[in-house]
């Protein structure tokens, strides 16, 4: 085994032990929390009875027939998932022991190998100054491994020489062109890109299950007081000499990247997708744990809500 497999198979034995054996505590099994909406193929229509989720009720055939119909659904055994990669030159920054890549990274070892091991294959697609490598969708523990080796042994953004800005939608866009089936889609970025990612974000959520992966570290949200520090931007590779001494400065950069969070969420809200925020100094378990409670608590509010209540115009016909 070559030194670079040797290092995919220790990471993975890692989190196997650590990340994945505390989610399997956890999550009880219930994996597919995770990955509500996916997995589920149409198989037929029959009309409406009592006990159906409203949710399914297929609103063109029941006008056409005058009849309440539902869509039923059967559990599709083998699921696929893509992992989008930036990999762009902002990814490899980190303050503290890990860089955004290298937790990046961690997430898809976990995600892939938990779907893996039920069966299911996973696929990834790579950006860096473009979209330059693709993995086909496979299963097994062995493609987890080729996997990780490809993002360990692939040089950072500044060796690879990848400068310029980060265009996010040129990702979107091939994925939108190379996965038909109806998949699981995590994009994994820090969103430092140029405009134009929204749209392509919100059409691939309409074909797909997309969850946004946002990676972050500390010091992009708030300077400590260091003193006089140069700051690169990773994108242009411009260099500035600031005094994160003076109060007034560090306030500035905070109210900054407070609006900055929030129009991301707000973008990521419009594109109807999942937020998952990693950040260098998280946990991953806590991380994806959260992430979990939400999904939950949603499914419970859709459930409980005027979403699992047959309009007043059908109740009749029901």
């Amino acid at each position: 085994m070559s030194g670079s497999s040797s290092n995919a198979e220790q990471l993975l034995r890692h989190l196997e032990w650590t990340v994945l054996r505390r989610l399997d505590g956890l999550l009880q099994g219930d994996y597919r929390t995770l990955l509500r909406g996916a997995g589920m193929d149409l198989a037929d229509l029959r009309e409406y009875q009592h006990h159906d989720d409203v949710r399914h009720i297929d609103w063109n055939v029941t006008a056409r027939l005058s009849q309440p119909h539902v869509r039923v659904f059967t559990e599709d055994r083998e699921m696929s998932a893509w992992f989008l990669l930036d990999l762009s030159p902002s990814m490899d920054f980190g303050s503290g022991e890990q860089r955004k890549r290298q937790v990046s990274a961690g997430f898809v070892a976990v995600l892939a190998r938990m779907l893996t091991r039920h069966g299911n294959r996973v696929g990834a697609m790579l950006y860096g100054s473009g979209v330059d490598t693709v993995i086909p969708a496979r299963g097994g523990r062995q493609h987890v491994l080729q996997l990780l080796h490809t993002l360990q042994t692939r040089p950072e953004a500044a060796e690879a020489d990848v400068s310029g800005p980060t265009r996010l939608h040129e990702l979107l866009e091939s994925a939108a062109n190379l996965v038909r089936r109806r998949s699981t889609i995590f994009v994994l970025s820090d969103f430092i890109s140029e405009t134009g990612w929204e749209r392509p974000l919100g059409l691939l959520a309409r074909r797909h299950e997309v969850v946004a992966v946002r990676l972050l570290d500390p010091l992009e949200l708030q300077l400590p007081d260091l003193g006089l520090i140069p700051i690169r931007d990773a994108e242009t590779g411009e260099q500035l000499l600031v005094d994160t001494h003076d109060a007034g400065f560090r306030k500035r950069f905070a109210r900054i990247a407070a609006q900055r969070e929030a129009d991301l969420r707000q973008s990521l809200v419009r594109a109807g997708v999942d937020a998952l925020e990693l950040s260098t100094d998280g946990d991953l378990v806590d991380a994806l744990m959260r992430f979990t409670e939400l999904r939950k608590r949603r499914s419970r509010l859709a459930d409980g809500g005027s979403a699992g209540k047959l309009p007043t115009h059908l109740q009749q016909a029901a």
